[in-house]
């Protein structure tokens, strides 16, 4: 069994060798870039991973991995577009390096490479494979319209808000996991127990990236602190900052959202309200329910847990835990 970091390594190399070479170069240049920005890997690994519980051939499913890899990159090529975010990862985004209709095409090019990737899965799985990456794909543009609705509405229900991460980043994750399983041959039984151990993982993963958006290290965290507060978004926090404020804190809550300037000021005061309405610790306990959830499904699959224990590992990891 290979650790997490192994297999990273393995991918990254394959994602180098990638072919990338057709013409015209304007339109595959920014797909290079976007791929060559890192990223942790999590769901190409976590593929692969999921493989590896059952098989140790990886290699052979290579393809599919850089085809879920290059789907990923795609949406966040175009929710750049769509936010007009000038940065990612540190580097400036593929629009502000070329222009929006380039942007826009490449990542139209992305979401064919990814098919033509994931259309190399074993054959023997491959239209479960299709079908299951078809369906994800599906899934994950109506997250994304429901988060654009969501910018328009102040009557967001956490349960709302639920399905929208749901939909908009856990099912990659599931999806990652009962792919490698699927082509592993594993039982239906156990590709199902992973899809839903992805699926809880990122929702938790989620939820942690909301909590630390407020309470978390810029060091650590990659980005400035209080980004969801300055652009109001609906996010867990908010959404229980407004079901349980009194009406002295939800007035206070609804003047500073709208203030435009002063956003240091802004992003004290409304951390501030999240402290005295006590949304921190129900985003914490929110958060461990799905990370037990997680666990509990991958407990139940029916292998050694020596064997399980590099995907615990990579899990483990995500949330800054070691046991």
């Amino acid at each position: 069994m290979k650790t997490a970091n192994e297999i990273l390594n393995l991918f990254n190399q394959a994602l180098a060798e990638l072919p990338l070479d057709r013409q015209p170069e304007g339109l595959y240049k920014p797909v290079k870039y976007v791929l060559s920005l890192g990223g942790k890997r999590i769901r190409p690994v976590l593929m692969l991973m999921a493989y590896e519980l059952y098989k140790e051939d990886i290699d052979s499913i290579l393809p599919t991995a850089l085809g879920l890899e290059m789907y990923h990159n795609y949406t966040l090529l175009h929710d750049d577009v769509m936010d007009k975010a000038e940065m990612r990862r540190g580097k400036p985004t593929v629009h502000q390096v070329w222009d929006e209709n380039t942007a826009i095409l490449s990542g139209d090019s992305m979401l064919v490479l990814a098919y033509q990737l994931m259309g190399q899965a074993h054959p023997d799985c491959l239209k479960a494979v299709l079908d299951l990456f078809t369906e994800t794909a599906l899934e994950i543009g109506e997250g994304q319209q429901y988060d654009m609705d969501f910018e328009q509405r102040t009557d967001v229900r956490e349960e709302e808000y639920i399905e929208m991460i749901r939909l908009k980043t856990s099912v990659l994750l599931a999806c990652a996991v009962k792919i490698g399983a699927m082509q592993a041959g594993a039982p239906k039984t156990d590709a199902d127990l992973l899809y839903q151990f992805g699926e809880n993982l990122g929702l938790a993963f989620q939820l942690q990236d909301d909590l630390l958006d407020v309470y978390g290290d810029p060091k650590t965290f990659g980005k400035k602190i209080g980004g969801d507060i300055l652009e109001g978004k609906k996010t867990f926090m908010l959404i229980n900052a407004f079901r349980l404020a009194n009406a002295e804190q939800r007035k206070a809550l609804e003047g500073w959202l709208s203030i435009t300037s002063e956003p240091e000021k802004k992003i004290a005061a409304v951390t501030d309200l999240y402290n005295q309405i006590g949304v921190r610790q129900l985003a914490e306990e929110k958060i461990k329910s799905y990370f037990d959830a997680a666990f509990a499904s991958l407990d139940a699959i029916n292998l050694p847990p020596a064997r399980k224990e590099p995907l615990r590992a990579l899990a483990l990891s995500l949330f800054g835990r070691q046991n």
